[in-house]
């Protein structure tokens, strides 16, 4: 912790004083009594001795607690203890020691300099501080942006019991601490296997479909089991039914494309679509690899960029988290022949590719489902797309004029078209996820988690 006295003023003692100086309320509220003492003595000189001896009262308070406050240079200590890193659209602790290094309690106020994306300009906390004691305050902040914030001083008004007036420390000048996507969700859908916990988050414990690929043990005949999968050669040898045992195909590749066109720009909650869409392709990378399969990703719109390559390395979640850190909507059109000819070049083995992006209309789904149907013949390809959730709530509403007749029609209609678009990339095998945008993470992950289960892939 060092006090930030290192500005030009510092030469000059008696100007960092009063920079540091300030009167409160009270100071002048005894000011004011004293003054109308001396104006009431005009008419009553019997009250001339109290208004001086209140005077004098006055400026001795106003000395002993600016002493007080001045006589110890490191009166109060104070660190903004910063994390590493913030996780985008989550509330995330900003812890502050503070240290009382004087003999008498110190009623103090915390004004934190915030980061010029937060737009706080009133933020403050007030506290009480005994003496020679260290104390520990925080507060949350949300940010919903990806990239670097930079936090200004910390600044503390520390104030005597007497309370006339308040001194300014300050600390902890120009920390900067960066943004990433929403890590704290993987812990939050830390999937190793299914089980009843999982079901508080809303996901669904799926029931396989089929056999599965790879040969794990022979086991033991339980009722339930598959009788095609009597192994008949061990029955044999421990005389008693035994079964073959399989468990899922590992090392499956995923990869999670990401539209950062302008169509991803729409926000909800303080939040673009965009976010979303990383914050949900983290956390399904991170399930991918706890489920022995490969996980890569890469976004677009004029053109491919930030491409994982899908493994399963102990590094790969990084790489990843760094990959989405830098990325953001560019406004553009997003060409999607030229991701199918990316697809084509890089990604030669069979894989499951979840595309996040938003179609608003049908005639925007025609335009490119050529592509779609291309990338879906060599891979299996899962849209994900978006609900308005604004046009979904206002559909619910009881329309009581023309005007908002008009509105639910029109939401409506918009509704609908989402239904449609459904349709139409199911009648040509196409798996899609229509979700609204709080709901992305978890039903993303029920559908990979259902195409597991089913062995589609």
């Amino acid at each position: 912790m060092s006090e930030n006295n290192t500005s030009e003023f510092s030469k000059y003692p008696l100007v960092r004083f009063f920079k540091n100086l300030f009167l409160n309320n009270r100071f002048f509220y005894a000011m004011f009594g004293i003054i109308v003492l001396f104006i009431i003595s005009f008419i009553f000189p019997s009250v001339l001795l109290i208004a001086k001896l209140a005077l004098f009262i006055f400026i001795t308070l106003v000395i002993v607690d600016i002493l007080i406050l001045f006589g110890n240079k490191k009166a109060i200590e104070a660190k903004r203890e910063l994390p590493e890193k913030f996780s985008n659209g989550d509330s995330n602790k900003v812890p502050i020691v503070i240290a009382n290094t004087t003999t008498l309690k110190m009623y103090c106020t915390v004004i934190d300099e915030l980061p010029m994306q937060f737009q706080e300009r009133d933020f403050n906390i007030n506290t009480e501080i005994a003496a020679n004691t260290k104390t520990e305050l925080s507060y949350n902040l949300r940010p919903t942006e990806r990239g670097e914030y930079s936090f200004g001083a910390l600044h503390i008004y520390a104030s005597s019991k007497i309370g006339l007036a308040t001194r300014r420390f300050s600390f902890s000048s120009s920390q900067m601490v960066k943004t990433y996507p929403s890590f704290l969700q993987l812990k939050k859908y830390d999937l190793i296997s299914l089980n009843q916990s999982s079901m508080q988050f809303g996901i669904k414990k799926i029931r396989r479909i089929g056999n599965s690929y790879e040969f794990e043990q022979i086991k033991d005949y339980v009722q339930g089991d598959n009788i095609k999968d009597i192994n008949w050669k061990a029955t044999a040898k421990r005389n008693q039914l035994m079964v073959n045992q399989f468990q899922d195909e590992k090392s499956q590749q995923v990869y999670s494309i990401i539209d950062k066109g302008r169509v991803m720009k729409m926000p909800f909650e303080n939040l673009s679509l965009l976010d979303y869409a990383i914050n949900a392709a983290l956390v399904i990378s991170s399930v991918v690899v706890r489920k022995h399969d490969r996980a890569g990703i890469f976004s677009f719109s004029k053109k491919p960029e930030n491409f994982v390559v899908a493994e399963r390395r102990n590094s790969q979640m990084n790489l990843i988290q760094e990959s989405l850190y830098n990325v953001n909507t560019d406004y553009s059109e997003s060409d999607f022949g030229n991701l199918y000819g990316h697809i084509k070049r890089k990604i030669t083995t069979r894989s499951l590719l979840l595309l996040y992006t938003n179609f608003g209309s049908l005639d925007a789904v025609h335009r490119q489902m050529n592509y779609l149907r291309a990338i879906n013949k060599s891979h299996m390809l899962v849209v994900v797309f978006f609900k308005n959730t604004e046009l979904e709530q206002l559909k619910l509403q009881e329309a009581k004029n023309t005007q908002e007749i008009f509105d639910k029609t029109i939401a409506e209609k918009f509704s609908y078209d989402k239904k449609l678009i459904v349709a139409e990339l199911n009648k040509y095998g196409i798996q899609t996820i229509l979700t609204k945008p709080q709901n992305l993470t978890i039903d993303t992950i029920n559908k990979y988690l259902e195409i597991k289960a089913k062995g589609l892939l």
